[in-house]
């Protein structure tokens, strides 16, 4: 398997450089461990260990104060979700000496989320997202297409493959590195497996609820086939012979695993992006395609547009989501829409107030009414505004009004040129 560099791993250095630990989370065989390795064979942390492992779980469990005191810091914990306990002994150790780096955690649940960890480590502990490979990634990319956004310049791409069916691959192949080096015949095997492990492994570490993994794998399928689409719990309910409220805290834990990454709708009254509807994007489109059965043929075929547009959609959603992670200006990403059900795919927010907005469209052509959402959003935020950009499947960036671009789906991990697919 070929080794693909992180983009992440100069954020973990820094964290390490001045702060008592970082903590790097996100899904199951996205890299986590890998990375955590790479830094110890560097010389930047000097031992590792996995609860993963079960004799080394049991010692942690069963004597988590020993534990913590015996490591050779600085040192990598990976999967910490597995023995919370553990975070206790962590924080008295971390009081008690303030010296940065001493510990690298790894977690396949969301830590920030899980009380038990949450709780021990404000202000200790600064956290970092790895979700499975990004494009840009793949493709060797030294920049972050939300820097450049929010710069006002889109990647000026010309002669990019033409047409959804152009990146099939790249859509149902997905960001799991041991995902890509398997045929398209074996991915759904083994996209199966994966999801059966984490609901098996990881359930127990997210919630005290006892659910039944059957019922949450059904459920994920079922936002499979929506993904991108605002959520309904009360219709996903119907389909599952369950009420609502369970159906969203059963979605919450899908969250919490990071097999699900929820969309919040941006807005500029702040209270109002935590009660309305999120969208819900499956965190992976290779996952999603398989759990639906979703193949090269069927993704090309006219008579799917709208299934493959909103797999396109999605595996546009999580690129930003992962560029984000790395971008030299923190942002939120959120979508848009407002009472009149105008819509807008992403809205990309940085911490002064500037704003970018992007729109998905699955087709080789665009009328001007599919820049309605973005000439809507620039009109109404006039300097905040920084750009606007329609992402299509076509062959070169236009200028389509003041500051609004038509950019190739390529676009996001080129910097312009010819086009490339990982």
């Amino acid at each position: 398997m070929t080794l693909i560099p992180r983009r992440i791993e100069s954020e973990v250095r820094d964290i390490l450089s001045v702060s008592r630990a970082a903590a790097v989370i996100g899904p199951r065989q996205a890299g986590k461990s890998t990375l955590a390795k790479q830094l110890v064979a560097q010389g930047v942390l000097r031992d590792y260990f996995s609860l993963d492992d079960a004799a080394t779980r049991r010692t942690a469990l069963e004597d988590p104060d020993g534990f913590a005191l015996s490591l050779p810091r600085p040192v990598v914990i990976d999967e910490i979700q597995r023995a919370p306990d553990l975070m206790l002994a962590i924080k008295q150790i971390l009081d008690s000496d303030q010296a940065p780096g001493q510990f690298l955690l790894t977690g396949s649940t969301n830590l920030v989320s899980a009380k038990t960890i949450s709780d021990a480590l404000p202000g200790r502990v600064e956290y970092v997202n790895l979700w499975p490979l990004a494009q840009a990634e793949i493709a060797g990319s030294a920049t972050s297409i939300v820097d450049q956004l929010l710069d006002g310049s889109p990647p000026m791409v010309g002669g990019a493959s033409k047409g959804r069916g152009a990146y099939a691959e790249a859509v149902l192949a997905g960001g799991f590195p041991a995902a890509r080096e398997r045929s398209e015949r074996h991915l759904a095997r083994y996209f199966r497996s994966y999801v059966q492990t984490v609901l098996g492994r990881d359930l127990p570490d997210v919630g005290e609820v006892r659910v039944d993994s059957a019922k949450l794998e059904q459920l994920l399928r079922l936002l499979a086939a929506r993904t991108s689409g605002a959520v309904n719990y009360a219709a996903l309910g119907r389909e599952l012979g369950l009420d609502g409220k369970t159906v969203k805290a059963h979605v919450e834990m899908l969250v919490q695993l990071f097999l699900v990454h929820r969309l919040r709708p941006w807005s500029r009254n702040l209270g109002a992006r935590h009660v309305k509807t999120p969208k819900l994007a499956l965190a992976d489109t290779g996952m999603a395609a398989a759990l639906i059965g979703v193949d090269a043929a069927r993704y090309r075929a006219p008579s799917e547009g709208v299934l493959a547009g909103s797999l396109l959609e999605t595996f546009v959603v999580m690129e930003v989501v992962k560029q984000a992670t790395w971008s030299t200006t923190p942002v939120e990403v959120f979508f848009y829409r407002d009472s009149e059900q105008r819509e807008v795919d992403l809205v990309i927010e940085s911490p002064s107030g500037d704003v970018v907005a992007i729109e998905v469209k699955s087709a080789a052509s665009f009328q001007p009414s599919d820049t309605r959402g973005l000439r809507l959003l620039r009109d109404r935020l006039d300097a905040r505004f920084k750009a606007g950009v329609l992402i299509y499947t076509g062959e070169h960036t236009l200028p389509v009004g003041e500051r609004i671009w038509a950019m190739p789906v390529s676009g996001l991990w080129q910097p312009g040129g010819s086009d490339t697919l990982g």
